[in-house]
Formats: C-alpha cells, sequence, structure tokens
C-alpha cells in the first residue's frame, strides 16, 4: 500500500517533574509533546515513524474531527506501548520504530492533532525524547492497468499447417524399414561360407603342387 508523509509541527515538549524540584533528585519522569498539522486537513492516519531517544514507555492519544456541532475530543488510540524492554539498560534505547494504524486502539480516521506521551521511570538517563518524528496517510491508489483487447481476449490457436504434404507415413516407412532389415539378418544367419580347395590359395592355383598331384 502505498503512503504520503503528513506535514507536522512538533510543538516545545511540556515536563511533568517527578521529585522535588529544589534538589537535584528532581527529574522529569513524563514529558507530553503535542503535533499538530496545520495545513492538512484531517485525514486517515495510517503510520507513525520515529527514532527513539531512552523512551521507555510511550502513549498516545488523538483528537479527531467530528461531524455537526460536537466539540472533537481527545481519544487514547497508544497506552504504555514498551520501547526499552529494561528501562535501566540500553536494549531498545536508540531504536527506530513503526506503528501501523492496525496497532491503535480506536478508528484513526479525521486527524486533528496527535499528543505523545514519553514515559521513563529510571534515573539513569538525563534525557529521553523521539527523533525524526514521521506521520504517515494513505496516498492516492495505483490506475489499473488497462490491457489492448487483443491482449485481454487473445485469439485462439490455429492448427499448424503440414508442411510435407504428399510425403508417406512415417510410421508405415518405419514399420517397412524394420521387416526389411530382419528378412536381411535371416538371410545373413542362413548363408554358408565358401568351401576352400584342397590346392587353391588364396582363390588361385599354384602351378607346382598340381604338376605332383
Amino acid at each position: 500500500m502505498s503512503r504520503v508523509a503528513v506535514p507536522c509541527h512538533m510543538k516545545g515538549t511540556v515536563a511533568l517533574q517527578v521529585g522535588d524540584v529544589r534538589n537535584a533528585l528532581g527529574r522529569p519522569g513524563v514529558q507530553v509533546i503535542d503535533v499538530t498539522f496545520p495545513s492538512t486537513a484531517p485525514f486517515e492516519l495510517q503510520e507513525i515513524t520515529f527514532k527513539n531517544y531512552y523512551t521507555a514507555f510511550l502513549s498516545i492519544r488523538v483528537r479527531q474531527h467530528t461531524s455537526g456541532h460536537t466539540p472533537a475530543k481527545w481519544v487514547t488510540c497508544l497506552r504504555n506501548y514498551c520501547l526499552m524492554p529494561d528501562p535501566h539498560s540500553e536494549e531498545g534505547a536508540q531504536e527506530y520504530v513503526s506503528l501501523f494504524q492496525h496497532q491503535m486502539l480506536c478508528d484513526m480516521a479525521s486527524v486533528l492533532e496527535l499528543r505523545l506521551i514519553l514515559r521513563q521511570p529510571s534515573p539513569l538517563w538525563l534525557s529521553f525524547a523521539v527523533e525524526e518524528l514521521q506521520i504517515y496517510q494513505q496516498g492516492p491508489k495505483s490506475p489499473s492497468m488497462v490491457f489492448p483487447k487483443w491482449l485481454s481476449h487473445p485469439a485462439p490457436c490455429e492448427q499448424p499447417i503440414p508442411l510435407l504434404e504428399g510425403l508417406p507415413d512415417p510410421g508405415r516407412v518405419s514399420s517397412e524399414v524394420q521387416q526389411m532389415w530382419a528378412l536381411t539378418e535371416m538371410i545373413r544367419a542362413s548363408h554358408t561360407s565358401p568351401r576352400i580347395g584342397r590346392f587353391d590359395v588364396d582363390g588361385c592355383y599354384d602351378l607346382n603342387l598340381l604338376s605332383y598331384t
């Protein structure tokens, strides 16, 4: 399925502080990022891609256009999606991630705005975020291919024209040749070798030998 990137704008990150903000132990454990689409009409979201940067869990809320005078509502479409199997280790910390429409908890049609909620419970990492965020919608359908009529409905196969008209049947010729070969073998087997005379040598007679007889 083809896809088209949707131009988006990421607002400033809002950090929710955990702990005492007056000392070094306090740190942001949750960050919220709003994503708007100022130059795009409400669209059907197909895919979200980004590069993780030490975010352990991701939740996404979507604001959708509604018909009539009903105000748009925020709906959670992804809840606590795990990006790092262990928040205290490096695994998955900087991986590229793709989230598709079928993974969402609600219908992704008529999208107006997204809200990304990033969570990192581990105190080992000084910061966390998502980078290279891309939003995609379904692209235009490819036009159907139109084939010529002669290609769509090929003519039936025609019988080949005989090239050797008037010649005898090959099967009959083969049978007669085989019979002639068998007859030749029979004649050769019944033929006896010629008798060699007493005084002939290679078919000739020696006069000296004949004079002594």
